[in-house]
């Protein structure tokens, strides 16, 4: 089927069926390879199993086991849920509507990614506690007894508000690439416009939103920090109670949650190899929706959402900063060296731009194999890929220590930045992957073929056509990895140089000497930083595509 407008023009395929051209036998085998490579923690997680001798017979059949494995599962479908519609929906309000600062709000969407999920645990039980800022707000009128936010309800809230950007970045790539022409033909058949959205638009970016969930899921069930303040009993916490005191129990635990985490991808692979590969050519001018009457609510709705998700952990930790720079002693956590954070910023920066790099070369070969040829191999790579991502961080940092003491080749890089930035790939490679694997079927067929038909080598192709139209999918991948990686704690403080810092390290040493401003200041930073490589990087880019 085709369709043209003005000024733009689509073509759209349909195939259930893998290509008949069969993989490049190369990258079959570099896809292979970076799956091994990437189950290396898993490989850790059974040896210690096996060292300690874990009885994971008696270990699956304790009520203690299933407990928090169900509440893992609750969590984490729920928190999926959530995201997948705030994700997609936002946007789609800021990529395809005329929402007022809709740049502005495409800079600020995916900023709560950089946010620890205790920053935000601890932001919502002062906001909820006795003389808090709810209870000053909602005292006059006449509003005494507060929900609890602890538990099930509040892990939900604080983990939705910090993760749908992994929604969020793979859609909003998606849909700078959608051509305008399917959806005006659909209005000019008389078509609502919510029709056009659920009917056109999402079967459309249906991958980016899967994609995005899938990481969502992942996530939530490996969280530690806001579920452990909340006091809602997960599996993932549970393994870092145990940690200390009954090692083989957590390691029986973190190989349990790893094979969940297997199980649950190699189901979402399966389900995509059914669907239908939708091939849309790009246009340069995508359709823009007004909102007419809804532009005032829809305005009001967003901003009351993103501001939650911001503002409520920044004001803390304004307040807090505000307090140290204007304090004249530096007793009780009020001293603030701004000056000392400005290393710590440039080492963020540098990590978090290196390690999306390097992420998106890694995983590319297998994204291009799973998307262009639906193989089978490199879907059992990819799936090794993304289950690591469910992991705990100090899971993986544990695991690369343990192979750079017992591998003298490896052992070398210990405590090198290469080693880190190994560190970072393994565990967020995942975010790359799936963002790439979208990318790649955004790519039709036919431009590739028009251009070999016209003697275009293969290198050439992929060069001037198609890795320009992979671009915003993979600048949304190459986002997620670099916010993560600016936020990793774990891994930074076992693997990291000595004296290298990182603006996380030091908000995690600022807690730790109780030093309440300058941790509150090294945040701000982190905030900061992170809205000017969003935007450099990922957002700026995409509107020139």
């Amino acid at each position: 089927m085709s369709s043209s407008t003005q000024g733009s023009t689509s073509v759209v395929s349909q195939r259930s069926e893998a290509p008949s051209r069969r993989p490049p036998a190369v990258m079959l085998v570099l896809s292979v390879l970076v799956g091994v490579v990437f189950m290396g923690p898993f490989g850790y997680v059974i040896s210690r199993n096996l060292d300690l001798g874990t009885d994971l017979g008696s270990l699956l059949l304790s009520q203690s086991t299933w407990d928090p494995l169900r509440r893992s599962l609750r969590l984490g479908f729920a928190v999926s849920a959530s995201t997948a519609v705030i994700g997609t929906s936002l946007a789609w309000l800021t990529i395809r509507t005329d929402l007022w600062g809709r740049r502005i709000w495409r800079i600020l969407a995916p900023l709560p990614l950089v946010f620890p999920s205790f920053v935000g645990a601890t932001a919502l039980i002062a906001a909820f506690a006795t003389g808090g800022l709810v209870e000053d707000l909602v005292s006059p009128l006449g509003i005494t007894d507060l929900p609890d936010m602890k538990g099930f309800r509040g892990s939900w809230l604080v983990l939705t508000l910090f993760t749908y950007p992994y929604v969020y970045l793979p859609v909003a790539a998606r849909m700078t690439s959608l051509p305008p022409s399917l959806e005006e033909s659909a209005r000019l058949l008389g078509r609502k416009p919510a029709t056009v959205f659920s009917t056109v638009v999402l079967p459309q970016v249906w991958s980016a939103v899967l994609a995005g969930t899938m990481l969502v899921f992942l996530y939530t069930i490996s969280d530690f920090g806001a579920v452990s303040l909340l006091g809602y009993s997960t599996l993932a916490e549970q393994i870092y109670a145990d940690q200390l005191f009954d090692q083989a129990r957590s390691m029986g635990l973190a190989l349990i949650l790893g094979v969940t985490a297997l199980g649950v991808v190699m189901i979402e692979r399966a389900l995509e190899r059914r669907r239908a590969r939708v091939e849309v050519t790009r246009s340069q001018d995508p359709l823009i929706v007004p909102l007419k009457g809804w532009s005032i609510p829809v305005l009001i709705a967003v901003a009351a959402f993103i501001g939650n998700a911001l503002i409520g952990p920044v004001a803390v930790l304004g307040f807090w900063a505000w307090r140290g720079l204007t304090a004249d002693i530096d007793s009780v956590g009020l001293g603030v060296d701004i000056g000392a954070l400005v290393e710590p910023a440039l080492h963020t920066a540098e990590v978090g731009l290196i390690t999306a790099l390097v992420a998106i070369a890694v995983v590319l070969p297998i994204a291009w194999l799973t998307g262009r040829y639906r193989s089978r191999v490199a879907g059992a790579a990819n799936s090794m890929v993304v289950a690591g991502f469910a992991l705990p961080g100090v899971v993986i940092a544990l695991s690369l220590v343990f192979w750079a003491i017992d591998a003298p080749i490896i052992g070398r890089w210990y405590q090198t930045l290469p080693l880190l930035i190994v560190a970072y790939v393994l565990h967020f490679g995942a975010q790359a992957s799936r963002a790439a694997h979208v990318a790649v079927e955004a790519v039709p067929d036919t431009y590739s073929d028009a251009a070999a038909t016209l003697g275009a080598s293969r290198s050439r192709r992929f060069l001037t056509v198609e890795l320009p139209l992979m671009a915003p999918g993979l600048l949304a991948g190459a986002g997620l990895v670099m916010l993560s990686t600016m936020k990793e704690l774990p891994a930074t403080l076992l693997l990291a140089p000595i004296g290298f810092d990182t603006l996380a390290t030091e908000v995690w040493g600022a807690g730790e000497r109780g030093a309440l401003a300058q941790g509150a200041v090294a945040s701000l930073a982190l905030v900061a930083v992170s809205s000017v490589l969003t935007w450099a990087v990922v957002l700026r880019r995409l509107d020139v595509h």
